[in-house]
C-alpha cells in the first residue's frame, strides 16, 4: 500500500508539473498590455487593424518597432506601391495631408511662358479663403511671399504653401486683347471652406441643348441635388450631358452611384454597378445600383432617380490629373452600360476604397484615425486595375492659350470640344509648356469613402 501511495504521489507530482508548465505557457502567450498614451499603445493597435483590414496585409512586416512615432510607424506598414493610405490625429495638425486646396481653397499648375515661370490658378473653391481674397481661375501668380516663381523652386514653393497658415501672392491677369495686367499683392489666411455647390447651366448651341454640370466633390447625400438639377434639365428638354470632373478628387460612392443611375440608359435596380475586392478577411463584395445607392443614401430612391434620366445614350466627362476616386468610378463603371466620352488628361488612378478606422479606446475619442486602402474597385465587366490612371477618349490639355476661360464658359477648351468636337483636335492643339509637380500631393482625398 505505501508503495502504491508513493507511485501515486510521483504521478501527481508529474501532473502538477505539467499543469504548472502549461499555466506558465498560457501566461506567456497572453497579449502584452501597454500603458495608455505611449507609442507602443498606439502602434500595437495600428498593427492589429492593418493586419485585419489592409488590402496588402500579407506584406506587413512581422517584426516592427512599436516605440516609433505613430506616423512613422504607420508609414512603415504600407505596401511599397500604396500611394493613398494615411493616418491622422485630429488634434495634431501636422499629421493631416497637406495641400493648397485644403489650406486655402485653390488648385494651381506651373507653366512657362516666354522664359518666365508662373503658377497658374486653375480652380478656386466657392466661399473659400482664396475666393474671399479675390483669387479666380486664370490668374497668374508671379511670386509667393516675395520669392519669384522659377522652374527650379516651384516644388518647394508649392510645399511651403501647402503647409503654411498665411501667404502673400503677387498676382496678374491676362487677356488676349490687352496682355498682362499690373501686378497686385493678395494676402490669404488659411481658413475653413464650406461644402461646395454643384454648378450647372443649359447651353444652347447649334440647335442643341446641353446640360453642363461641374461637380467639385462627391459629398454624402448628393442624390437630392442631382435629382433637382436633372428635373430642371428635363424641363428644358436637354438632350446632351457634359459632366465636369476635372477637379473632383472623389468622395462618397453612393453619390457617384446616384449620378450613374440617372445617366445610364436602360438599367435595372438589380444590375451590377461595382465590385470591391479585398483581402481574405474583406473578400469579394458586389453591389447593384440600388445597393450602392443605399450604402449612404436613405432619402432618395432608385426609381426617383430613374424618372429624370435624360434622353441620352452617351455622356461627356471632362477629366484631368486631379480626377480621382469616386470620379473615376463614373468613368469606369458606366462603361458597361453606355458610351462614356472622356475629354482631357489621364486621371489620378485611385482605384481603391476604404473606410475610416477610429481608435475609440479613449473616452474622449481623441485617438488616431486610419484611412487604409481596403478594397480595389472593378465594374460590372470586372474591369479595373487603373492605378496608373484612366486615359481619356480625347486627350486634350486645357491650357491651350494664356487666356483661361471660366469653367462652364462655352469658349473654355475642354467644354468647347465636348460641345462641338472641332475647336481643338489632336493635330492643332499646342498647349502651354506645363511643368509637372513630382513630389507633392495636389489632392488629399485618399480614395472612395465607404460606410460599411
Amino acid at each position: 500500500m505505501p508503495e502504491f501511495i508513493n507511485q501515486y504521489r510521483s504521478v501527481l507530482k508529474s501532473i502538477l508539473l505539467i499543469v504548472f508548465s502549461f499555466f506558465v505557457s498560457c501566461q506567456n502567450d497572453d497579449p502584452v498590455v501597454y500603458d495608455k498614451g505611449t507609442n507602443e499603445y498606439v502602434n500595437n493597435w495600428m498593427y492589429e487593424q492593418m493586419k485585419k483590414y489592409y488590402l496588402w496585409n500579407e506584406s506587413i512586416p512581422q517584426n516592427t518597432n512599436l516605440a516609433l512615432n505613430p506616423k512613422t510607424y504607420f508609414n512603415q506598414l504600407l505596401y511599397k506601391e500604396d500611394r493613398f493610405s494615411y493616418a491622422v490625429h485630429p488634434s495634431l495638425h501636422e499629421t493631416s495631408p497637406k495641400s493648397i486646396r485644403n489650406n486655402y481653397g485653390f488648385d494651381i499648375s506651373f507653366i512657362e511662358f516666354e522664359k518666365q515661370t508662373y503658377a497658374l490658378i486653375l480652380y478656386v473653391l466657392n466661399d473659400s479663403p482664396a475666393e474671399r481674397s479675390g483669387l479666380k481661375r486664370g490668374q497668374f501668380i508671379k511670386s509667393v511671399n516675395g520669392v519669384l516663381v522659377t522652374n527650379q523652386n516651384f516644388e518647394n514653393l508649392y510645399a511651403d504653401l501647402a503647409s503654411s497658415d498665411k501667404t502673400v501672392l503677387e498676382v496678374q491677369e491676362y487677356s488676349s486683347s490687352s496682355g498682362f495686367s499690373a501686378v497686385k499683392p493678395i494676402e490669404i489666411n488659411r481658413g475653413f471652406t464650406f461644402l461646395q455647390p454643384v454648378k450647372y447651366n443649359v447651353i444652347i448651341q447649334n440647335g442643341q441643348k446641353t446640360g453642363y454640370m461641374e461637380i467639385p466633390h462627391f459629398d454624402i447625400g448628393m442624390a437630392g441635388t442631382f435629382l433637382q438639377i436633372f428635373r430642371e434639365f428635363q424641363s428644358q428638354s436637354v438632350n446632351k450631358i457634359v459632366v465636369d470632373l476635372r477637379y473632383n478628387g472623389g468622395g462618397d460612392v453612393s453619390s457617384a452611384a446616384a449620378l450613374s443611375i440617372i445617366l445610364a440608359p436602360a438599367i435595372q435596380s438589380n444590375d451590377l454597378f461595382i465590385v470591391f475586392k479585398g483581402n481574405k478577411n474583406g473578400g469579394l463584395v458586389r453591389k447593384t445600383f440600388a445597393e450602392a445607392l443605399e450604402m449612404n443614401e436613405l432619402q432618395v430612391g432608385f426609381d426617383q432617380l430613374r424618372a429624370v434620366h435624360p434622353p441620352i445614350q452617351e455622356v461627356y466627362v471632362l477629366c484631368g490629373t486631379r480626377t480621382a476616386s469616386a470620379s473615376e468610378i463614373i468613368l469606369n463603371n458606366l462603361k458597361p452600360y453606355m458610351n462614356v466620352i472622356s475629354i482631357g488628361e489621364k486621371t489620378t488612378g485611385k482605384d481603391a476604397a476604404g473606410f475610416e478606422i477610429k481608435d475609440d479606446r479613449l473616452s474622449d475619442q481623441s485617438g488616431w484615425i486610419l484611412y487604409p486602402v481596403i478594397y480595389k474597385l472593378f465594374n460590372a465587366n470586372e474591369e479595373g486595375n487603373y492605378a496608373l490612371g484612366i486615359h481619356p477618349s480625347v486627350e486634350l490639355n486645357e491650357l491651350q492659350e494664356m487666356e483661361i476661360y471660366p469653367m462652364g464658359n462655352p469658349k473654355e477648351v475642354l467644354l468647347s470640344n465636348a460641345l462641338n468636337g472641332t475647336a481643338y483636335s489632336r493635330k492643332n492643339q499646342k498647349s502651354l509648356i506645363t511643368i509637372s509637380l513630382r513630389s507633392v500631393n495636389n489632392d488629399a482625398d485618399p480614395f472612395v469613402k465607404l460606410k460599411m
